[in-house]
């Protein structure tokens, strides 16, 4: 049996939100947003059009990672609440129709985590091979490390044996042994008691170190887990074995070719959703140079995938913009562009910027960039913030710039809390990102604001199945600064039209099978226009421009919709 056959696939057209707890709202002023907090927001989350929530880590923990250094994977951080809280957050956001999913983090844990208290106590103890271990002295693995400015390499003497433990990430994050079964069943079993409380699957984070997939082969063998592809199939059939529609979004960072793999197929199924870094990159790169190329090449070499998988899309995620897919050149002209001050660039690799600020609060430009992050082909995902402007703290050390509180009035905090500045839990941004000129409250009001412009985008794109089911193609297009891109599904297209440039430009289109007396309708306007003989058509568009039309024959309805319902249900069967 396929997901398809016990599935709605929700997620292939959500709208994903993706939640700091511990910056998002204080309910009781103690300074930390809370669970609580966040039920009372999510009322909000549902006027946005969002419908899936996506949680930040929550679990017990030192704090030394912003909680991505986990002492405990069953239970809740004191500082956000209880598990009963948890749950009524849960049932709050279903009740109000969003899904909830969660970071599972499970390549490594908190050095304070019992697991890594007992194994590094002897050398033969039942927890040891719970981790990774070496006895001899490793060689320089300076190349390995993520966190270049922290780390000299990716291994660390433990002073109670005398013996090295593996880290991809900071030495307080030991590397759990995958290749271990009991450990792949300890991941298992986290899985079903939060699937069991009521989560609808998980954001898998650090995927290619957990399974070692695309990576350097410099670590001994028996460290390097010899299945990965088996693993995250056997974790796929486990979960939908107890939810049948819950998911696996993956953090894959990796070349398309390394990415593909992991979605698999079928009974072969791995991950439900890869985040797109290649194409977010890309449009990086496209924004600096005013030269859609860049972006256009990265969506036509996407690969394939089931029918039963989506390409997640984003602007921006929790952690540093990262360039890595880039080469060194090109990543200089992005950082030239959007991040020249050393203050504004982290590891040498991304940026530590939100989006208004790196476009100079342009807002033409910014609402072209999520015009095209919802009419991409995929399920898109926003960081909360986004949809009203929010700015960074670049006096914030690396990724914490944009883990800042977020901004509800402009009053005291920015009404993220009532309790006293210096007791937040980060800082609230300053200057014209602020909340004195950016929040929720005064962006309600204005009916031209970025928030209102969001939530129109969100509720096309929920109106457009054909974005998400559909077929995709870049149109050719001669003017260089233009993206031009079409989803065919059901008998029905969106074309898609965004400028790069600065410039107002006309933009040729050519839609050869287009049928007599066919039209444009815009989506996003009121306008329409018909096409000649040919299928051709010129559309002017304002520099930053862009336009979402549907093609239409005469005597359809402006508004129809494919019968996504219909075809939703035998989607992926045989």
């Amino acid at each position: 049996m396929r997901i398809a056959d016990t599935s709605d696939l929700w997620w292939k057209n959500a709208l994903i939100y993706c939640v700091d707890i511990e910056t998002f709202f204080d309910s009781d002023g103690d300074g930390t947003g809370d669970i609580a907090g966040l039920a009372e927001r999510v009322d909000y989350l549902v006027e946005l059009g969002v419908t899936c929530l996506w949680l930040m880590p929550f679990y017990p923990t030192p704090d030394r990672d912003d909680g991505y250094d986990i002492m405990d994977f069953y239970g809740v951080d004191h500082r956000l609440g209880s598990a009963g809280d948890l749950v009524e957050l849960i049932r709050t956001a279903k009740s109000r129709g969003l899904r909830v999913i969660a970071d599972l983090v499970v390549n490594h844990t908190s050095d304070q985590h019992p697991w890594f208290q007992a194994s590094r106590a002897s050398t033969d103890n039942e927890f040891r091979d719970y981790y990774v271990w070496r006895e001899d002295e490793p060689p320089d693995t300076s190349d390995l490390v993520v966190f270049t400015q922290e780390e000299k390499g990716v291994w660390t003497k433990d002073e109670p044996t005398g013996h090295w433990y593996l880290h991809r990430f900071y030495k307080h994050q030991p590397d759990l042994n995958i290749a271990n079964p009991k450990v792949r069943d300890e991941i298992a079993k986290i899985i079903g008691f939060w699937l069991q409380l009521g989560l609808d699957g998980f954001r898998v984070d650090a995927v290619p170190q957990l399974v070692t997939v695309g990576m350097k082969d410099e670590l001994e063998s028996s460290t390097a887990f010899t299945d990965p592809h088996g693993f995250l199939r056997s974790l796929r059939r486990f979960m939908n074995r107890r939810n049948g529609q819950s998911v696996l979004l993956g953090e894959v960072n990796l070349p398309y070719k390394d990415q593909v793999s992991l979605f698999g197929d079928g009974d072969s199924a791995e991950l439900t959703l890869i985040f797109d870094f290649v194409a977010m990159q890309q449009m990086y790169l496209s924004l600096a140079r005013a030269d859609a190329g860049p972006l256009a090449t990265a969506l036509k070499n996407r690969p394939a995938i089931p029918p039963e998988a989506q390409w997640a899309t984003f602007v921006r995620n929790h952690d540093e913009l990262t360039l890595d897919q880039l080469s060194e050149s090109e990543r200089e002209e992005v950082f030239a562009a959007f991040g020249p001050e050393k203050s504004m660039q982290v590891y040498g690799r991304g940026l530590k910027r939100r989006l208004p600020p790196m476009l100079q609060g342009d807002p033409d430009r910014i609402r072209m960039v999520y015009s095209l992050l919802f009419s991409l082909p995929g399920t898109p995902a926003l960081y909360y913030g986004e949809e009203v402007g929010m700015g960074e703290d670049l006096s914030a050390d690396g990724r914490m710039s944009v883990r800042t509180p977020m901004q509800w009035t402009s009053g005291p905090n920015g009404g993220f809390s009532s309790g006293h500045e210096e007791d937040l839990a980060s800082a609230v941004v300053r200057g014209d990102f602020g909340p004195r000129h950016v929040n929720v409250a005064d962006a309600k009001q204005d009916p031209g604001s970025l928030l209102n412009f969001m939530t129109k985008l969100a509720r096309r794109y929920r109106e457009c199945p054909e974005l998400a089911w559909g077929s995709f193609s870049v149109l050719d297009q001669p003017r260089r600064e233009v993206l031009a891109h079409r989803c065919t599904w059901d008998g029905s297209s969106v074309i898609a039209v965004h400028n790069f440039g600065a410039a107002k430009t006309k933009v040729p289109l050519l839609l050869k099978d287009a049928g007599p007396d066919a039209r444009l309708v815009d989506l996003l306007g009121q306008d329409h226009m018909e096409l000649n003989d040919d299928g051709g058509a010129q559309l002017e568009l304002p520099g930053y421009g862009f336009r979402w039309l549907r093609l239409l024959s005469r005597g359809e309805e402006t508004h129809k919709l494919p019968q996504v319902m219909t075809t939703v249900a035998s989607a992926g069967k045989d």
